[in-house]
C-alpha cells in the first residue's frame, strides 16, 4: 500500500488542506482511442474539465428514460434497497444506484456509442462502469450536493489510483437556473485538493445522503474559483450530457422550486485504473458503489437508437 507521504493524492491525513498539481494527464493517448468527439470539443474538454452536448438524445429516447426511473422508483423491492437513497429527514428518494443492474434500458444506455466512445477516446482505453445512479432533486424538496471532487473520494474510500476516470448526467428534465443546475468550476481538474479528517467507519451511509468529509476547505474552492474564472452552471434541455472528468470540483444547489430535477450517472472508469485496496485500512465500499469484484469492458452498441 503507498503511504501517504508516498501518495502524490494524499487526503485525510494528519495535515492540513492543500492544493496539489494534478500528476495524470486530461485526455490519454492524445484522444485517438475513439472518434467520439471533434478536436474542438476534445480541447474544450481538456481545458475546462468539462463539455456539455447538447440535444443528444431524443425526445422519445428521453421520454422512455424518465419512465424506467419512475418504474424503479414506484418499485418497492428496489426502493427497500440498500441502493436507494432517500433524502435527509423524508423518505423521498434521491438516487438508486446500480441502475444499469436493475434496468435493461439502462444497462443499454451505458452501452450507448454516444456515450461510451466518449470515455473510450478521452479515457484512451476500453472502460468499465465504476457506478451508475440515477438522482433526483424532487421540487421543494431536493437538497443540495456540497462542492466535492469525486476522485479524491474515489481516491481515498476506494483505492482508485489514478485520474482515468469520468462522468456524465444525461438529463431526463430541463435544467435551469431555478431547480439545482450542476455547477462546475472550469479548470478545477488540473488541481487535487487534499482534505482533513480522518474518514469514520462506514462512511458511505452518511455521505451519500450529506457528505461532511473529503469536502474541500472554502479557501482552497475560492483559489479554484477565481483561477478558473467563476463557475459554470450546467443549463441545458433534457437529453442533453454533460461529462466532466473524475476530478473536476462540482455541486449544486437545493432545488426549492415546484419543479423536479432528474438525471442518470455513469461513470466510467479505463480498464487500466482498476481499483486497488482503499487508503488507511479503510473496508471496501458496497459493489454498487464502487465496482471491484466483478466486470468487463463495455461493448458500444451497435445501433445508434436507445429505443
Amino acid at each position: 500500500m503507498i503511504s501517504p507521504a508516498k501518495d502524490p493524492y494524499a487526503s485525510r491525513t494528519d495535515r492540513g488542506s492543500a492544493i496539489l498539481a494534478r500528476q495524470d494527464p486530461v485526455v490519454y493517448g492524445e484522444g485517438k482511442y475513439a472518434n467520439a468527439l471533434t478536436a474542438e470539443q476534445l480541447g474544450s474538454y481538456e481545458r475546462d474539465g468539462f463539455l456539455l452536448l447538447e440535444d443528444l438524445f431524443t425526445d422519445k429516447e428521453v421520454a422512455a428514460l424518465i419512465a424506467e426511473v419512475d418504474r424503479m422508483t414506484r418499485d418497492p423491492a428496489i426502493v427497500r434497497r440498500e441502493e436507494a437513497i432517500t433524502e435527509p429527514g423524508s423518505n423521498a428518494v434521491r438516487s438508486i444506484f446500480m441502475v444499469h443492474v436493475f434496468s435493461q434500458v439502462m444497462e443499454r444506455l451505458a452501452r450507448e456509442p454516444r456515450l461510451v466512445n466518449v470515455a473510450r477516446q478521452i479515457l484512451g482505453s476500453e472502460v468499465y462502469l465504476h457506478q451508475t445512479r440515477a438522482n433526483m432533486k424532487p421540487g421543494f424538496k431536493g437538497k443540495e450536493f456540497y462542492w466535492h471532487s469525486d476522485f479524491e473520494t474515489w481516491h481515498v474510500e476506494d483505492g482508485m489510483p489514478a485520474m482515468r476516470a469520468l462522468s456524465c448526467s444525461v438529463l431526463l428534465s430541463d435544467n435551469d437556473a431555478t431547480n439545482g443546475p450542476l455547477m462546475l468550476v472550469p479548470g478545477s481538474h488540473r488541481h487535487f485538493i487534499s482534505c482533513v479528517g480522518e474518514t469514520p467507519r462506514d462512511h458511505y451511509k452518511q455521505s451519500l445522503k450529506k457528505q461532511e468529509y473529503g469536502v474541500p476547505d472554502a479557501v482552497s474552492l475560492q483559489l479554484l474559483t477565481e483561477q478558473g474564472g467563476g463557475l459554470r452552471t450546467m443549463m441545458a434541455k433534457a437529453g442533453s450530457v454533460v461529462f466532466f472528468d473524475c476530478n473536476t470540483m462540482h455541486g449544486s444547489n437545493s432545488n426549492i422550486s415546484p419543479y423536479p430535477r432528474s438525471n442518470v450517472f455513469m461513470v466510467y472508469n479505463s480498464m487500466e485504473n482498476t481499483l486497488n485496496p482503499p487508503k488507511y485500512g479503510l473496508d471496501p465500499r458496497p459493489e454498487h458503489i464502487a465496482t471491484r469484484k466483478s466486470f468487463k469492458a463495455l461493448t458500444p452498441l451497435d445501433t445508434l437508437k436507445l429505443v
